[in-house]
């Protein structure tokens, strides 16, 4: 299965498809999601902390027999860190097949996005990892990050290994 985000168009071309993207917030900042990628949005609950895991993955919860990893978005970003409030949410993910919680400090809407709004991300050399950025969009007087949900929760990138599926 090939989806438009996991091809890079080079030049003005757009990195992402048109679509829904759920809408979150971490810190100031609002990023957006392909909608398709989100099975739930849950409550915070305190995960079961897991031995040698990176610190940016705060354990696993055990989702109707499902144990889901749960990891700290803001952790992975290398952003502030904030204490959790009535606001914090888990957003799971269904990302090539493997289903992972993300916790985010809230979640905004569902917006439609045209794939030429969807701009490319300004390419820095910086410590920010633009892997995990496909575009920015407006939407009216808002700023959009949108994010490659299959880079940033890769099985390398999050530290796991692959899981033979057969």
């Amino acid at each position: 299965m090939q989806t438009s985000s996991e091809t890079r168009g080079g030049g003005a071309t757009p990195t992402t498809a048109s679509g829904q993207y759920l809408t979150l917030r971490l810190g100031q900042e609002e990023y957006a999601i392909d909608i398709l990628r989100v099975q739930e949005i849950r409550s915070y609950e305190e995960p079961t902390r897991m031995v040698n895991a990176p610190p940016f993955i705060k354990g696993v919860v055990n989702l109707r027999g499902v144990i889901v990893p749960i990891v700290d978005l803001r952790m992975k970003l290398d952003l502030d860190k904030v204490e959790y409030n009535e606001f914090t949410v888990v957003i799971i993910l269904n990302v090539r097949g493997t289903v992972i919680g993300v916790v985010v400090d809230s979640v905004s809407d569902v917006v439609t996005l045209s794939a030429d709004a969807i701009k490319p991300a300004p390419q820095f050399e910086t410590t920010l990892d633009t892997r995990f950025i496909t575009g920015l969009a407006n939407v009216d007087d808002r700023m959009l990050i949108i994010m490659n949900m299959e880079a940033m929760m890769s099985n390398a990138e999050l530290g796991m290994l692959a899981k033979e599926v057969g």
